[in-house]
């Protein structure tokens, strides 16, 4: 119901504007009667109030404009012209239709209010015309009926649904008698309340809103930019001056000016409903063109943006939309013989997270397959074999967003050109926006974009290099890491001539932003010595992510965290690629905005960092006797295994778990892996608890098996000089990691206990021969 009291409400508002202007029409009609520019203008307006109140089911109202209609179109057609009676009658309407509203406003239905007065002069008006025209129901059915009554909700729940499915039928509703029953009970009398003085009085529909031109919407809003400015320079120089009076002024004006702010803004923002009203149409047609059977679920209609984005991922959505219907679901007898439902289900979800409104468009299709996807991208040339060989899924997933990429069999006129995706990447990215792919081969795909709530005034993380200061917005930052000197000595490394860093047991990349700048190092604010030194001993690091990897920016300081108000770049400064705009800082400092998309995307496909990222397995083995993942398993126990034996590290949710007889497996990259939970292995307790599995893949040849633990502890030396040979049951020894004696993994024993013949190299040719294989069978497409 709440999507028809705002129906009504947008009702209510249009037809009193129109009511104040039909009251103008009217009298100038006396003074030019024969004006056909003005008797169109009225009886547009009267259609209008006619076609809307019979979808809502309002049987008065639609029966008073009807007969008026009639007698407008008489008028403009010149079979009648105006005299003061005429002018009487369709006054005397516009006041019924005014007393309607008001009943409706007040209580949602038009209660008891009699125009049959109203009708009756109308009609007599009509009745003294040579040809009267056949009015839609006699005056008599006019008085009031409960009819409508009982025939208005089903009605509008018709309503409510062709509004939310955007095909509302444009043929007139049949009057309200020819669907009501003969003996309807009549509607209950409105209680008697004694009035209340102290009561507020309520303001009309009308008068609780106004219309204003967006142009001067758009002026306000940079007008508040400007203020946004002068309220950051204000706020810092009372901090620096130390004045408690000047203080407490700045900080009241800090108040004011954020909530004028907001309040500027929330007059921009539009419900994301307006855009999604057009997806059911679309989503119908393109089903009846692709043959599938579709089901469009809306979550989040209400998720309120920035009218200024809601334009800018239109297309962007429009699109996501149609390749989920066109690529991502399967026909409806594929569906049935995958044991699915025939209808397939899409559903668009909005809501709010972080300070940015998130898009989800998800399918119950087939999903999409990585190892399809990297065997396409090796095939077109985007990557070569040995870089998809040493990605994981999610950034697999990422290279459906590379240019020319498809995985249509034929080119339609729906998809297979190879444009789309990389368009949407392009356009969502460019308004400060991210998009994520996440699937599951068979269960599905979400596409999932992540949008700033507003261009105009950003969250931002104020850095510093050499003598410059840059904005990075907070959108892209994930967290800051600091390390001393001796952690940047001895937790960064050099793989393949660039740096990286061990994050929590993750390669990251390190970037320099003095180097991205094309600045010399050492070239920081030398304002003071010891920030000098600081800077150069230690390593300050933000964690970035762009093209749906992480890597890290290293800057030389971090300033502070400020709202900060976008300006436009010049056509040469935009042509360097790596600043998105620029800001005016509190001191009054110019500063440009990394645009960390474009940073990234340069940075992550330099060669010296593809080599670092193809090769972590490579820097491993250069120490490979010496360096472990050290894991724990439950109950306060911790295993070491040799980075050597572990190929990859995958999250996956425990829903994707399926059992082959007494055996866990789980399919991944087109295989069917067996899974070994480390800590029942080892005879510890609660390994693998929680929503997400955490596994250590271990590859040879052809063959893969997961090893399940609960947590990544670290990755270090395995000092190799303190060892002891206590072992037990799956162990070879123990070690000292870091001051704490750790259990060696016999990792062939927990390899073998998964999968007895994953060091057979005969058994993937016997396997061929009689047609199976044991624990790699392929994933059908």
């Amino acid at each position: 119901m709440d999507d028809v009291d705002e129906i009504v409400q947008e009702f209510l508002v249009e037809s009193y504007e129109n009511l104040d202007q039909l009251d103008r029409d009217f009298v100038e009609l006396e003074r030019e009667p024969g004006s056909r520019d003005l008797l169109a203008s009225v009886f547009r307006t009267i259609h209008t109030i006619k076609g809307t109140s019979g979808f809502l089911a309002f049987g008065h109202l639609e029966s008073l404009t009807h007969v008026g209609e009639n007698l407008l179109a008489r008028l403009r057609d010149g079979r009648l012209q105006m005299t003061p009676e005429i002018t009487d009658a369709l006054l005397a309407m516009v006041d019924g239709v005014r007393e309607l509203l008001a009943a409706i406003e007040a209580t949602g239905a038009e209660g008891d209010v009699d125009v049959s007065t109203a009708v009756a002069l109308v009609q007599a008006e009509l009745d003294r015309g040579e040809a009267p025209a056949p009015v839609a129901a006699p005056a008599a059915e006019v008085a009031p009926a409960p009819v409508v009554e009982v025939a208005a909700a089903p009605v509008v729940e018709a309503v409510v649904e062709a509004v939310v499915e955007a095909v509302a039928p444009t043929a007139p509703v049949a009057p309200p008698a020819a669907v009501a029953p003969a003996t309807p009970a009549p509607p209950p009398a409105p209680a008697e309340h004694a009035p209340d003085e102290a009561a507020p009085v309520r303001r009309s529909a009308a008068d609780a809103s106004v219309r204003v031109d967006v142009d001067l919407l758009d002026s306000l809003m940079r007008q508040v930019g400007e203020l946004v400015l002068a309220r950051n320079q204000i706020v810092r120089q009372a901090a620096a001056r130390g004045d408690a009076e000047l203080t407490r002024a700045s900080q009241r004006l800090n108040q004011i000016a954020s909530e004028l702010q907001e309040g500027v803004m929330k007059t921009r923002m539009q419900p994301i409903d307006h855009l999604w009203s057009k997806l059911p149409r679309v989503v119908r047609d393109l089903g009846a063109t692709c043959g599938r059977s579709v089901r469009l679920e809306m979550v989040g209609k209400e998720t309120e943006l920035d009218r200024t984005l809601l334009e800018a991922v239109k297309d962007p959505l429009t699109h996501l939309v149609r390749n989920a219907v066109d690529h991502g679901l399967e026909a409806p007898q594929t569906r049935v013989a995958a044991g699915k439902p025939a209808e397939g289900v899409l559903t668009l979800r909005a809501y709010h997270e972080g300070g940015q409104v998130v898009v989800e468009i998800t399918d119950d299709g087939a999903g999409i397959d990585p190892t399809v996807i990297a065997a396409k991208a090796v095939e077109k040339g985007v990557r070569r074999a040995e870089q998809v060989a040493s990605m994981s899924d999610a950034e697999i997933l990422q290279l459906i967003f590379a240019p020319g990429f498809s995985t249509a069999a034929a080119v339609t006129n729906v998809s297979g050109r190879g444009v789309g995706m990389d368009v949407v990447k392009t356009n969502i990215e460019a308004i400060g926006g991210a998009i994520e792919v996440e699937s599951a081969v068979g269960r599905g795909t979400t596409c999932r974009l992540r949008i700033p709530l507003t261009l105009a005034i950003v969250a931002s993380l104020t850095v510093q290099c050499g003598r410059e200061s840059y904005a990075v917005p907070q959108v892209n930052l994930l967290e800051l890491v600091a390390l001393d000197a001796t952690k940047a000595a001895t937790h960064v490394e050099e793989v393949g001539g660039a740096e990286v860093y061990r994050l929590r047991g993750q390669l990251l990349p390190l970037i320099r932003l003095s180097e991205v700048l094309g600045r010399p190092a050492g070239t920081g604010d030398a304002a003071s010595d010891d920030e000098t030194d600081e800077t150069h001993d230690g390593l300050t690091i933000a964690v970035l992510q762009a093209e749906g990897r992480r890597f890290g920016l290293v800057v030389d300081r971090v300033l502070n965290s400020e709202e900060i108000v976008v300006k436009p770049l010049s056509n040469r400064l935009k042509a360097i690629g790596l600043f998105s705009g620029a800001t005016i800082l509190g001191d009054g400092q110019v500063a440009l905005i990394l645009d960390v998309q474009a940073i990234g995307r340069r940075a992550l496909r330099s060669e010296a960092v593809e080599r670092a990222t193809e090769s972590a397995d490579a820097a491993t083995a250069v120490s490979e006797q010496e360096r472990v993942l050290v894991a724990g398993i439950g109950e306060g126990r911790q295993v070491a295994v040799p980075l050597s034996s572990v190929t990859r590290l995958e999250q996956i949710p425990v829903a994707r778990i399926e059992r082959v007889g007494h055996r866990e497996v789980v399919q991944y990259r087109g295989q069917i892996l067996p899974l070994l939970r480390l800590g029942n292995h080892l005879g510890a307790l609660g390994s693998g608890d929680g929503d997400e599995l955490l596994l250590l893949i271990t590859t040879s040849g052809t063959r893969s098996v997961a090893i399940v633990v609960d947590e990544i502890v670290d990755i270090a030396d395995s000092g190799g000089t303190n060892r002891s040979d206590i072992d037990d049951h799956g162990l070879v020894g123990s070690t000292v990691v870091r001051d704490r004696v750790v259990e060696l993994l016999d990792v062939r024993s927990a390899v073998l206990a998964a999968d007895p013949f994953f060091f057979d190299r005969t058994d993937d040719a016997q396997a061929g021969a009689h047609g199976l294989d044991h624990h790699t069978s392929e994933v059908p497409a």
